[in-house]
């Protein structure tokens, strides 16, 4: 593949990267963060971005980028009503981020219904257990025993089949784009007989 095929195909799934990002931005502000909660582009974005960029320093950097800038300014417009550029136990959730995309790097080597189904659901178990070690953790809400991490995950279960929905449906859009515009490309030079 030739160097400039390959730029503008960078630039496309930066772009649509970019764009699920936004898209985050607009439904938390119009719902409010509540009614979808965890329903978000986030997962998608995550095992996106680690299949399709061939570089690995794009395929985690970039998409933690997008995550971190709509962070911030949702931390603005929503949650907090001021500018914060990180917000309590934020490593815990960044660090499950960039396991989720190398979830996605690792388990995707070709596009398939089967393999972004997998990473949707590995990458959503990763979430649960790294995000869900932070709130125990933190020991406010749950006690630092066994059973503490335990009530934990469990209250955590509905939050993660909405990030798994989420990831799936937002997943095969993203996906469903690649391999769209992968194959029109494809098409569009080859040769006809």
């Amino acid at each position: 593949m030739s160097a400039v095929k390959l730029y503008v195909r960078t630039r496309l799934w930066l772009a649509m990267i970019a764009a699920i990002a936004l898209w985050r931005i607009v439904l938390t502000l119009h719902t409010g963060g509540l009614v979808l909660a965890n329903f978000s582009p986030l997962g998608a974005m995550a095992i996106f971005g680690g299949a399709c960029f061939s570089n690995k320093w794009k395929a985690v950097g970039f998409p933690l980028l997008t995550l971190w800038v709509s962070d911030v300014v949702l931390s603005k417009l929503v949650f907090f009503h001021q500018w914060h550029l990180f917000y309590p136990g934020f490593y815990f959730t960044y660090g499950a981020f960039v396991l989720m995309t190398l979830t996605g790097r690792w388990l995707i080597r070709r596009i398939t219904v089967y393999t972004v189904g997998l990473a949707a659901l590995a990458s959503t178990f990763v979430h649960w257990i790294v995000s869900d070690l932070g709130v125990w953790l933190d020991g406010r809400t749950y006690p630092l025993t066994w059973a503490g991490w335990w009530s934990c995950l469990t209250a955590a279960i509905p939050f993660e089949l909405r990030l798994l929905a989420g990831t799936l449906v937002y997943g095969a859009v993203l996906f469903g784009v690649a391999v769209w515009v992968t194959r029109s490309r494809s098409m569009a030079v080859a040769p006809q007989s």
